[in-house]
């Protein structure tokens, strides 16, 4: 594998502080066995899993019998939210050979255990594969607004990061655990997920190496170029209360960019500074990363990726590596995951992490 660049080290130093500032108390990595999720709590409509349930799987008559599933809760730090709830499924196979592992991160106000069509066609196919909640959802939601009211809690006490980050401190946690596991090849550990899911993917990537192939879906943008260029509407609007609640409290008539740049900067600190997409994206180089995004995604909109993409070419080019990058733009699609996203994906995570198909990244 390449050396890290100086730039890179930097960056997750940096970003790995910035994590830390607002951590509880560190715990012993510990997974412990829970209970399968009766009813998975949602904080919005169910979204369709139609294009999940398009992922390309092994023809297996009895396949949910041939399923080994695991429910655990892993502790990633003393606060309450520092219980990590994963939904792991693998072949039942008496095999000792370790396999490849895929983590995959549901999108805003969905939950784990609607991942599970993803997460079976990808074991069916002898990977294994992990769903998790992230902060404020699924199990660590304890009401229908968890993650809103998480969200406004850190813009009026600065105390926690909802938004992205505290997830990522999660998935950084997550790699150690599952580097450490008999049926896993730490060296094949891949990472996917849609919107919020994206931006989790895109970031755990960027601090964590042990992520060795990266497919964010519909989640990677600019955040400062939407501010300087008001395209910064549709994001806000998906997570509008906690910008209401700030225009309020600095006393606005109606949410504009200065309130935009101030939650963010409060929220995730560095989010549309040094961490975005300009400086987050080239320092994954030379691991294979995939961006698939939609073309008319207003929340993610192409002229905040020009110079992401511009660094990130320059990034793999300058490792030896150009065709471990690559960014898709669907054609007249918005905000939307697709079945040609589910199929891009999944042969990209078969070129790299199969075994035979392993390159020196």
């Amino acid at each position: 594998m390449e050396t890290p660049s100086n730039e890179a080290v930097d960056f997750r130093a940096e970003f790995l502080r910035v994590l830390r500032s607002r951590r509880s108390p560190e715990v012993p990595l510990v997974a412990e066995c829970s209970k399968p999720v009766e009813d998975p709590v949602f904080q919005n409509d169910v979204p369709s899993t139609e294009a999940l349930e398009s992922c390309p799987k092994e023809d297996i008559n009895d396949l949910k019998e041939m399923l080994k599933e695991e429910n655990l809760h892993l502790h990633t730090e003393a606060a309450e939210q520092g219980r990590l709830p994963l939904l792991i499924l693998s072949l039942k196979e008496k095999s000792e050979e370790r396999r490849p592992a895929i983590v995959f991160m549901h999108g805003t106000n969905t939950n784990k255990e609607w991942l599970r069509p993803w997460l079976e066609a990808y074991a069916s196919r002898g990977y294994v594969a992990i769903g998790l909640d992230s902060r404020y959802h699924g199990e660590r939601a304890g009401s229908k607004t968890a993650y809103r009211d998480a969200l406004i809690s850190s813009w009026k006490n600065g105390d926690t990061m909802p938004f992205i980050f505290d997830t990522v401190w999660d998935l950084i946690k997550l790699a150690e655990y599952l580097t450490q596991r008999e049926d896993i090849d730490p060296k094949r550990i891949g990472i996917t997920g849609i919107s919020l899911g994206g931006m989790h993917a895109w970031f755990a990537a960027a601090a964590d190496t042990r992520y060795s192939v990266a497919v964010p879906l519909i989640g990677v943008q600019g955040f400062r170029w939407a501010i300087e260029n008001d395209e910064w509407e549709a994001r806000v609007n998906s997570i509008k209360p906690l910008f209401e609640e700030a225009r309020i409290d600095m006393g606005k008539s109606e949410i504009d960019k200065e309130v935009v740049e101030k939650v963010w900067n409060r929220i995730a600190p560095g989010l549309a500074s040094q961490f975005d997409s300009p400086n987050s994206l080239s320092v994954t180089a030379p691991r294979p990363l995939y961006i698939l995004n939609g073309a008319k995604d207003p929340r993610c909109p192409l002229g905040g990726l020009v110079v992401p993409l511009e660094r990130a070419h320059k990034a793999y080019d300058e490792t030896a590596s150009p065709g471990n990058f690559k960014f898709v733009a669907e054609e007249g699609v918005g905000h939307e995951v697709t079945s040609f996203m589910i199929k891009e994906s999944s042969d990209w995570f078969d070129k790299f992490l199969k075994q035979g198909n392993i390159t020196s990244y």
